[in-house]
């Protein structure tokens, strides 16, 4: 297996972990709404504390989806980074043109005299 292909599996399944958890996926859609955002401008719109979003932040960063930004005042906000996404798209329509020739062949199989 090529070392590309193996990088963008190891980044999608990153991404695929991260999206997992039903808060993270609530975090990225208030960065994604509202932009950049400190943990605590988070906390205060989620059901969670600071400290609990902090940590999926951590997380979050580890899989390159947000990036922290150091500001004033030792403030850290949180930018939602698009690119990891799109590597995981790219492992999943992969996978799908896979599915899709076996499925294919399959049904010419199936059909075949």
């Amino acid at each position: 297996m090529a070392a590309d292909v193996v990088d963008i599996e190891a980044a999608a399944e990153q991404v695929f972990v991260a999206l997992a958890d039903p808060t993270r996926r609530a975090i990225l859609a208030a960065l994604a709404t509202d932009g950049p955002s400190t943990a605590t401008d988070l906390a205060a719109r989620l059901p969670i504390s600071r400290q609990a979003v902090a940590k999926h932040l951590a997380l979050m960063a580890d899989a390159g989806l947000v990036t922290p930004e150091h500001g004033e005042r030792r403030r850290v906000r949180y930018r939602l980074r698009t690119a990891p996404v799109q590597l995981a798209r790219q492992f999943l329509t992969a996978l799908a043109h896979s599915w899709d020739d076996r499925l294919d062949a399959l049904q010419h199989h199936l059909e075949a005299p």
